[in-house]
Parts: C-alpha cells; structure tokens; sequence
C-alpha cells in the first residue's frame, strides 16, 4: 500500500521541527562559545568566527580541569557501584522467591521519587558524621540515592525476562549463584547495563545540588558547580563565552558516549517488546 505524499511531507516536516527545537540550544551555545568581547551580545545563528579564547583560558585558569576530573572520577565510581549492587540485588528480586519482594523493589522505586531537597538536610547530617564531607566520597554517597533505585528497577525487570532454562542448566552443572550471575546472566545483560549505567552516569554528571552543598572546595568541585560559579557580579560583567566554552567542553563527553554505545543503547530500549 503506498504511503500518501503529504503524510510523509508531514511526517518529515514534524522530525525536522523537533530536531530544531533540540538541538537548536547547544548549536547556539557552541556558536556562542567562539565570541568574544561585545560579539557575545549580537545575534548570528550562523558562525561568523572561530577564536579559541574562551576554551583556552577556561581550561588554563582556575580549577576547570581539576574539576572535570572530579566529575569524571565521582560519575563513574556511581555508576559501578550502583551496576554492581543492582546486578546482585536484581538477581534476588527477579529470581529467589521471599516473602515482602514486591513491597521491597516498590520501596526501592519510592526512595527515587523524593525530591533532592527533601533529604538534603538529613543526608548532610549523615556524611559530616562519616567524616565525609568535602570529599569525592560524600557525592558518590550522596549520588546512589537516585542512581541505585533506578538501575535495581530496570535490572529486575530485565532479569525477570531472562529464559529459566538457562540458570536450572547451570545450577545442574553445579554453578553457584555468583556464578550464574557473572557467567550466565552477564554476557546476556549488556545491552541492559549499558543503557541503565550510561543514564545513570548523565544524571551524576549532571547534579547540582548536592555537588554544591557537601563540597566547597574548589579543586574537590564537579563541573555543573564550577560552571555556576563562573559569573560576576552583574549581568554585564557575566562571562558568558567561558560559560558557554565550559558547557560544551561538559556535554561533549555525553555525547561521545552515546554514539559509541548507541547500539547497546537502542537494544537494551528494546529488549523484551517483542516476545515470541
């Protein structure tokens, strides 16, 4: 059956109109990120030069660098701690059965749903009592609150699709839990760990809040914090080309990783809609 002209016109017309609106954004801050002096405050959505000050200097002056490193160091750590955790965690939500599992995973689900605000004060509590505070531990402490539910859910429900047959051969063969968890489960799992542990390193290398609250010291900061900071004391005096050159130098690395795990990516999306 052949498709009508102008549904497709329109389809095309409705993929372009969304690429726009999200791209648009850091298209305009990377143009942004090139201008200098008062070009910054003129509108061009076409390059009209290419001047690396803002770049060079974000990355030579201050604690930019030492930052990033930070954000890099604290956004994995999270994301392997939590993949491990959920990974073992998954196994016995998905297959042992215990009385209370439902209500557990649900309760796992809900420490997610709370607002950062709502257990910033007792969170704060709790790392300056663990003597943590100001340290890259106290934001990977802080960061699993949100990361763990999240890959736990998404593992489970992944886990729980997983044919049977597989751990029963592997428990005849004398396979022990781990085992069945890191030789069997594992390999068939990647697309799902991929996908959960690349959304959970965005979220971490995102954060804010608590980046901002348990550290203050500049050489200990994450970039989202390091960003905020690079402002002055009016609007005039605001830098918006290093901030621009800063926000692209942080968003770059996102999207180097979702093209080279895009594959991963859009199978663990898709695993398990379609059974057969």
């Amino acid at each position: 059956m052949a498709r009508n002209p102008l549904h497709l016109l329109g389809l095309w017309v409705l993929i372009i109109a969304i690429a726009v609106f999200a791209l648009f954004p850091f298209y305009y801050a990377v143009i942004t990120s090139f201008k200098s002096g008062s070009q910054i405050f003129r509108i061009d959505y076409l390059p009209v030069a290419f001047d690396w000050d803002n770049y060079i200097n974000v990355m030579t002056q201050g604690s930019f660098a030492r930052n990033l490193l930070n954000s890099v160091l604290v956004s994995a750590v999270t994301v392997a701690i939590s993949l491990l955790l959920a990974v073992t965690a998954a196994y016995a939500l998905a297959r042992v059965r215990f009385r209370g599992r439902a209500v557990l995973l649900f309760t796992i689900l809900s420490v997610s749903m709370f607002p950062q605000m709502a257990v910033l004060a007792g969170l704060f509590e709790m790392i300056r009592a663990m003597g943590l505070y100001n340290t890259p531990f106290a934001l990977i402490f802080s960061y699993m609150i949100f990361t763990l539910p999240f890959t736990v859910w998404v593992l489970t429900t992944f886990m729980r699709d997983l044919p049977v047959e597989l751990e029963e051969a592997a428990i005849v063969d004398g396979a022990k839990p781990w085992q069945i968890i890191f030789k069997v489960f594992m390999p068939l799992m990647w697309p799902a760990l991929v996908t959960t542990g690349l959304l959970a390193f965005i979220a971490a290398w995102n954060e804010f809040l608590f980046a901002l609250t348990f550290v203050s010291n500049d050489s200990q900061r994450t970039v989202p914090v390091a960003i905020a900071l690079l402002s002055g004391a009016s609007e005039q005096e605001i830098p918006w080309g290093p901030i621009m050159a800063a926000s692209v130098i942080v968003t770059v690395p996102l999207i180097v990783l979702v093209l080279i795990f895009q594959r991963k990516i859009v199978a663990g999306l898709t695993a398990g809609a379609v059974k057969g």
